[in-house]
């Protein structure tokens, strides 16, 4: 019964016109116990995708970034631990058969003038530039103290002599006396040293009028030499003190006098040209003060050591001067002729170390500094001439740094090459 019931539930009872009975797709029986699946949209999916794809890219461009970062960064740093220098080779000056180095000249005698006498000035009779002759009389010093000692010890001297004339009249008389036994010999023989003190006493009392006597003598104060008064330190009713400024504090010198008519001049020779400096040589010296014109000196000692200090030759060349025309202290270029002919290297100034192992010149070679010692020709101010210590084809370090060290790697930002 139950079949019949469900047959007729499932089947349409209706019929078509005619008498035919339409026909229907049987209907698939669900499932018991699962839900009927639902579907997601197309667009759901492909928004998941491209966020995805976005998301993913930029993790990988942020980790490419920070690795490109870290690479640049390495770079800066190592970039930076390397300084950067600035380089120039040495210019070759040519050869030459003369060297020029710069000197002083001195006045062959020059002298301070100080009094040997307390007082005042009286009186002064030359002034700067003036020439005086040996034996002038160039000042006068009132000396009251002194005149008033010397008189004192005139009249201990007249005492004395009295008292020796007296001594030696006792003695002789005595002595004649003896001879008929009227004194005894021990009054003859006190008579006798008594005579003996007395004159001894004139002795001390003549040297000590002869010592006021030269400290008179020194109030007149005369050149020691022929010459021309280049200081005058002093006026009428100035203080005047005795000693030099090595034994006086108080002590200053009233003139100081300079012997012109022949100049000194002194030169350091660097050790490398030594050997062709010879006494008896002549030397030409120039002065920017007179422009092409030369004067003739003539080498006549050489201190015979090298100064370990500078590494030079001191030498002094002479000059004749009978007209005045060379003045003392003037910086001159003394040149001297060399056997050999050197050829010259200069560079700049600024390209000078000066450390305690001496002079040096920072070069480069294959990215490194090399710390070379050089040894100085001729100083020309802004450029150097280097006599040993450099080729033509060194690289130098243009104003190195202190910090400058045997080995340290360098980088170059320039090259150039000086101009002489």
């Amino acid at each position: 019964m139950s079949t019949d019931i469900n047959t007729e539930m499932t089947t349409p009872s209706t019929t078509q016109p005619g008498g035919s009975t339409p026909h229907y797709p049987p209907h698939p029986e669900p499932q018991r116990g699962l839900p009927e699946p639902k579907g997601i949209p197309t667009g759901v999916w492909l928004a998941v995708a491209i966020l995805s794809i976005f998301l993913l890219a930029a993790i990988v461009y942020g980790l490419l970034s920070r690795a490109a970062a870290a690479r640049h960064l390495e770079q800066t740093t190592k970039a930076s631990s390397v300084p950067t220098i600035s380089i120039t080779h040495p210019a070759v000056l040519g050869m030459s058969s003369e060297i020029a180095l710069p000197g002083n000249t001195q006045a062959y005698n020059d002298t301070p003038i100080y009094a040997r006498t307390n007082g005042y000035l009286k009186q002064w009779f030359v002034d700067i530039g003036q020439h005086v002759k040996q034996g002038q009389l160039m000042a006068i010093i009132e000396t009251p103290e002194v005149d008033e000692q010397l008189q004192v010890a005139q009249a201990d001297l007249k005492s004395v002599q009295a008292d020796l004339a007296l001594a030696n009249t006792t003695s002789e008389r005595y002595q004649n006396l003896l001879k008929s036994d009227s004194v005894s010999k021990q009054e003859t023989d006190v008579a006798v040293s008594g005579a003996l003190a007395k004159q001894a006493a004139v002795d001390a009392a003549e040297a000590n009028v002869r010592r006021l006597q030269q400290l008179q003598s020194f109030e007149r104060v005369y050149a020691p030499f022929a010459g021309i008064v280049t200081v005058r330190n002093t006026d009428i009713g100035a203080l005047i003190d005795s000693g030099s400024a090595t034994t006086s504090s108080t002590a200053k010198e009233l003139f100081r006098i300079a012997a012109i008519g022949k100049l000194r001049v002194y030169v350091a020779v660097p050790e490398t040209y030594a050997p062709a400096i010879h006494d008896g040589g002549t030397a030409a010296l120039t002065l920017d003060e007179y422009p092409g014109q030369e004067f003739t000196g003539t080498v006549v000692r050489n201190s015979s050591a090298i100064d370990q200090s500078s590494r030079t030759l001191n030498v002094e060349v002479d000059v004749e001067n009978p007209d005045g025309k060379l003045l003392p202290g003037a910086y001159v270029f003394a040149h001297f002729k060399i056997p050999q002919q050197v050829r010259r290297l200069s560079v700049p100034a600024n390209a000078l170390l000066f450390r305690a192992e001496g002079l040096q010149v920072g070069i480069v070679r294959n990215g490194r500094v090399h710390l070379q010692r050089v040894t100085i020709g001729k100083d020309n101010g802004s450029t150097l001439e280097i006599a040993t210590g450099l080729t033509a084809e060194d690289e130098i370090v243009l104003d190195p740094s202190d910090s400058l060290t045997e080995g340290q790697q360098v980088q170059i930002a320039n090259t150039g090459t000086v101009t002489p």
